[in-house]
């Protein structure tokens, strides 16, 4: 069976949001992981205007949504700066949307994205968290 749809649910971290404060970027809400076994963060970016532009993912954890800690490279299938971007490295030198993901193979409960740029001018970007190999399903709503 073809059946994706009742299998995974897809869960919004960050909002479709300009993350152009330098240093500063944006913490997505918390995605409480609990009764799944897989978990993958797809993180978006919109066309980049900032030749220089550095967007830096990290990916958080905890057992509580108020104790939250940069995941191991262990932890995670990927790496953090291959979902990340940098404007100037683009192979094919398009800086026109598009979309990188990280999974966390963890046993905390908790995970949480963080994007932060180096540019002054706002790109917009977004992050979303796929879930999968739910204990109980279907899980599509």
């Amino acid at each position: 069976m073809r059946d994706l749809h009742n299998t995974i649910d897809v869960i919004e971290s960050i909002d479709p949001v300009a993350v152009g404060t330098t240093g500063t970027g944006k913490t997505g809400a918390v995605v409480d992981i609990k009764g799944y076994d897989a978990a993958e963060c797809i993180v978006s970016y919109g066309a980049i205007t900032a030749t220089a532009a550095t967007f830096t993912v990290t990916i958080l954890e905890g057992d509580t949504t108020g104790a939250m800690t940069s995941v191991a490279d262990a932890d995670l299938l990927g790496t953090e700066a291959g979902a990340g971007l940098a404007a100037a490295a683009r192979v094919d030198g398009s800086t026109e949307n598009l979309t990188k993901r990280i999974g966390y193979i963890g046993n905390k409960r908790y995970v949480q994205t963080k994007i932060v740029s180096t540019a002054t001018a706002g790109t917009p970007v977004a992050a979303s968290w796929v879930l999968s190999r739910a204990h109980r399903g279907p899980v599509a709503t």
